[in-house]
């Protein structure tokens, strides 16, 4: 242990503690914005350098240990002149029109010039020209590079937790900025969409494409219907935002606002969730039956990030996803169908709209293979979590005093084991739950599967891994979140290191909960296990903990698409991946098959 003097108060941190963990332990807050605990602690924004006694220069507090006997000030005047020296030179970088931003009363840049005391700047503007600012407005993920600060928390969280490297430092000197690597355009790049560049950017120089002005124009049509689908994850999270706890930010609250809002029908996509588990647990006993799963195992196809991870770095595994459409997509499909002839509207005058975690989304329901044989697509619109919070405020919903409502019937039902979808490994446990029931003609424990959400092996393994015996079968499965714990598994799995049945993958850390489409908080406190855990007790207290006893989902394979795997669930339910390429999939593969 080492003992020291910050701001006065003696303070005891075990050694090799940095000098900001330091302080936050005694409760010193020091300013920071490209600081991330072990991913970026580099000292670019300088805002984070305190004052050491018989030191001669400040030093940044990001990346210097404590030692013995130390007595640091952290707010002196002499560090508050350097910090909004600091802070005035990052200003005169970026574009501060706070008012037409995403990120406005959101962002740690506009936090930290509030905590200074910064409202003018003697140095003059410095933006980048407009041909650098150019970017594609209908790519899903936006990058504005006037409000780029440099911080390089993109690049790293990119390349060391998500082993893309999409993004990286070009030109040189002062012209030096972050950009697409490669001098590629990001349509152009393997970037997978999964957004968490996005959430862990400080500014608003990353956001998603808003789709919110059109989804408001369907709401405004008196000619179309408006159905909406609220994601798993999102009720473990959309609460934040407006400051509630979460028993007050329960899912039916969101129904209420939604309602409130405009919409003609509202429902839960872990009712399509349910209707997934059915179609891949399914199609898991079928390719294991067949030998399929001899070599490679049957991956997880609910995620697009890790769709688009899988097919533009191993495609050869691309064949092994199983052919199931998310969630999502599965209940565009039936709201268009089944849902459209039940309420006697033709599927053209619906609007369907998903609410879901993630960026990636946005993408997924655009794609050629998403839509009916005649274009109509399943899904109209995407928004994230952080969308439906903007739409939400901008209507004037006092979310407070919204009562909670049911959601609608025909597709309202749902369980345990759909809500599971949105934390990492609750795919997997759900599929496993009703695939024993397939196998075995009985309901196993709810819980006998909770092992693929233990923690971490003690072999120092990226990802899960457990066994189960199922009638005569031990079904080896593997569960990983993160797209950098996805290419190990992946390089695990092709050199024959290790061999499973089945696999789940989900492209952010902790999975949909912690997906890019998330509320951003200006702390850099990482928040999916706490909301993987809302939804996990929300399964243990259901009624009901098995997809095949929704009893609206039976009522569709009853009234309409008659046995999972059927021609017609295939129709409805199934896609084809090789349908779209990713960019460079045919250099690398030779062909699209």
């Amino acid at each position: 242990m080492v003992t020291l003097k910050i701001d006065e108060r003696t303070v005891c941190v075990p050694e090799g503690t940095t000098i900001l963990d330091a302080a936050l332990s005694a409760g010193i807050q020091i300013p920071h914005l490209c600081y991330l605990k072990e991913i970026n602690e580099i000292g670019a924004c300088r805002l984070c350098c305190v004052q050491v006694e018989g030191e001669e220069k400040l030093i940044p507090a990001c990346n210097n240990v404590v030692a013995e006997g130390m007595k640091i000030s952290t707010n002196s005047p002499r560090v508050r002149r350097a910090r909004q020296t600091n802070l005035r030179l990052i200003l005169s970088k970026h574009d501060a029109r706070c008012a037409l931003c995403a990120r406005s009363g959101n962002c740690q840049l506009q936090a930290v010039c509030n905590e200074l005391g910064v409202v003018s700047n003697p140095f003059e503007e410095d933006l980048p020209s407009p041909k650098l600012r150019q970017w594609s407005r209908h790519f899903p993920l936006i990058r504005d590079t006037a409000k780029c600060i440099e911080c390089m928390r993109c690049i790293q969280i990119c390349d060391k937790v998500q082993s893309l490297s999409v993004w990286d430092l070009v030109a040189t000197g002062g012209r030096t900025r972050v950009d697409v690597s490669g001098n590629r355009l990001i349509r152009e790049s393997d970037c997978a969409i999964c957004g968490q560049c996005i959430t862990h950017c400080p500014v608003g120089a990353l956001y998603e494409r808003d789709d919110v002005q059109k989804v408001l124009q369907a709401l405004e049509d008196p000619d179309t219907v408006t159905v909406v689908q609220i994601a798993p994850a999102v009720r473990a999270a959309w609460g934040e935002a407006f400051g509630l706890e979460p028993e007050q930010a329960t899912v039916n609250r969101l129904a209420g606002a939604l309602r409130a809002v405009g919409f003609d029908y509202v429902f839960d996509t872990s009712y399509s969730a349910d209707l997934t588990i059915m179609e891949e647990g399914s199609e898991f006993l079928a390719r294991l039956g067949r030998g399929e799963l001899d070599k490679y195992p049957m991956f997880t196809s609910c995620c697009p990030g890790w769709v688009r991870f899988v097919k533009s770095q191993y495609p050869q595994l691309a064949g092994q996803l199983s052919t199931a459409k998310s969630p999502q997509q599965m209940f565009g499909a039936v709201v268009k169908n089944w849902f459209a002839e039940k309420i006697g509207v033709p599927p053209e005058k619906i609007c369907c709209v998903s609410v879901m975690p993630c960026v990636a989304k946005k993408d997924e329901c655009a794609l050629p293979t998403m839509k009916n044989e005649v274009g109509i697509p399943d899904v109209d619109y995407a928004l994230t979590t952080r969308e439906i919070i903007r739409l939400i405020r901008s209507e004037h919903v006092q979310v407070q005093n919204v009562l909670e409502t049911p959601f609608d019937r025909l597709l309202g039902d749902y369980t345990g084991a759909g809500v599971i979808f949105g934390a990492t490994g609750g795919v997997m446990e759900a599929a496993l739950r009703t695939a024993y029931y397939l196998v075995t003609g009985y309901n196993p424990r709810p819980d006998s599967f909770r092992q693929v959400r233990e923690s971490r092996r003690a072999d120092g393994r990226a990802w899960r891994e457990a066994e189960f015996e199922m009638a005569d079968s031990t079904i080896r499965v593997a569960v990983a979140s993160g797209l950098g714990n996805a290419r190990a598994l992946c390089e695990a799995i092709l050199k024959g290191e290790v061999h499973y049945h089945f696999v789940e993958i989900m492209a952010c850390p902790g999975g949909c909960v912690g997906g890019g489409g998330q509320p951003i908080h200006c702390d850099d406190i990482e928040r999916a296990h706490e909301r993987g855990q809302v939804l996990y007790g929300l399964d243990r207290v259901s009624a009901v903990r098995f997809s095949h006893e929704n009893a609206d989902v039976m009522a569709l394979y009853r009234d309409e698409l008659g046995a999972p795997l059927s021609e017609e669930a295939e129709k409805w339910l199934h896609t084809d991946h090789f349908g779209w390429q990713m960019p460079g999939e045919t250099a690398r593969t030779g062909s699209a098959e």
